[in-house]
């Protein structure tokens, strides 16, 4: 089980605005706050993004070792366009616009979206009941 995720950031306030709005929106709270960070706790896990004095300051690029992005699990395909649409507002970018919502395959219901640091974030529709 997941304890923790920690999320260097380059700006902690562009990331608050983008990565953070999503997690409260997506029913995580806000744990604590710091000069150079906040967590974000859901159930028995919480989500640190920081930006402290060892944060190299550069965009996030998914593409190099490391983390590529987040995918969180929402109840419905209606749920997953409701908060993409409510995250181009927020600092976020759909990917794959031309494959949304079917980027994934043809079975694999799910945004992609990208904020202005360069994070990846995956709103997967959980199947209907009876669908695998």
């Amino acid at each position: 089980m997941l304890h923790h995720l920690e999320i260097w950031v380059d700006d902690l306030a562009t990331s608050t605005a983008s990565l953070g709005w999503l997690l409260t929106r997506l029913g995580y709270r806000i744990q604590s706050q710091w000069d150079n960070g906040i967590s974000y706790q859901h159930g028995s896990h919480y989500i640190v993004l920081e930006s402290g004095p060892d944060v190299r300051h550069e965009l996030h690029d998914r593409r190099l070792p490391g983390l590529n992005h987040l995918a969180f699990s929402l109840p419905s395909a209606q749920l997953v366009e409701t908060v993409a649409a409510d995250a181009l507002t927020h600092g976020f970018t759909m990917m794959f616009a031309d494959k949304h919502p079917h980027a994934g395959g043809p079975d694999h219901y799910a945004a992609y979206l990208e904020d202005q640091a360069g994070f990846e974030v995956e709103l997967v529709a959980a199947p209907a009941p009876g669908e695998n």
